[in-house]
């Protein structure tokens, strides 16, 4: 059992947490959690070591996840290192070493009639995961991030999102390069705007579709604007002129899904 708060493997998984270049260098993210380490392994991660707490178990029952896994990357600790550790305020008692995944575009497969989120720029990790999170329920066929400014793997994306990192198809690529897979795939481009032209719930998503959402400081850059079939908007009666980009996201996507027979 792992005891030391200076063991190296409790060390390093506090600067994968809090650093993005060292996420980038080792090729390897923290999840924690009982659903986040089975979603992650349903979706083919590889996992390349887990850390258990047994005393944080919410149960007496072994989760079942971990006995997927060989013994040799299991590791027990002790729950003075598990609170070195722990990102969560409430935890089950694991937290796992993971090996990211390629996230271009060619990894994304579509169905006959696809919905498709774009994100422009998105910065706070919250949102991105909360995007996430709402394609998951809406089951939609990807969430394709363009000229990224956050880190996918950042722990405030697991967080947020509660899984829907590993359950939705995620690409990370130029605008350039989204308008031209998108264009090849014959999807339609629908931008969200504050000078939008019509309505979200005017336009027809029952035809393949994707939203383009920009950021909430300054929205889309006029490269989708320009580019795309329709601008669209959600009217605002109140004092303020727009929904964090996460609520807006989901307003327009389930109006999409509601329009399909979801």
């Amino acid at each position: 059992m792992i005891t030391s708060l200076q063991n190296a493997a409790i060390k390093n998984i506090v600067k994968l947490y809090k650093s993005s270049r060292e996420r980038r260098e080792q090729q390897l993210f923290v999840i924690e959690g009982a659903r986040e380490l089975s979603l992650a392994l349903q979706s083919n991660y590889s996992i390349k070591s887990v850390y258990v707490c047994r005393d944080m178990f919410t149960n007496t029952k072994y989760p079942e996840v971990l006995n997927s896994l060989p013994d040799n990357i299991i590791f027990d600790i002790s729950s003075s290192v598990f609170e070195k550790i722990a990102y969560r305020e409430k935890s089950d008692g694991i937290v796992a070493l993971v090996e990211p995944k390629q996230h271009g575009l060619s990894y994304i497969n579509i169905s006959d009639n696809p919905f498709i989120i774009i994100l422009e720029s998105v910065e706070k990790p919250g949102n991105l995961g909360a995007v996430l999170r709402t394609a998951d329920a809406a089951t939609v066929d990807a969430v394709v991030i363009c000229d990224n400014q956050t880190d996918l793997y950042n722990p405030n994306v697991i967080r947020s999102g509660v899984g829907g990192l590993f359950t939705v198809q995620t690409a990370i690529c130029s605008s350039e390069e989204a308008l031209e897979w998108l264009n090849a795939n014959k999807i339609n481009v629908y931008a969200a705007d504050l000078n939008g032209a019509k309505q979200y719930q005017t336009i027809d998503y029952t035809i393949r579709s994707a939203i383009v959402m920009g950021t909430e400081a300054d929205g889309l850059t006029d490269f989708w604007i320009n580019n795309a079939k329709e601008r669209i908007k959600i009217p605002m009666r109140g004092m303020i002129d727009s929904l964090n980009v996460s609520v807006s996201t989901a307003v327009i996507t389930f109006e999409a899904m509601r329009q399909r027979g979801f």
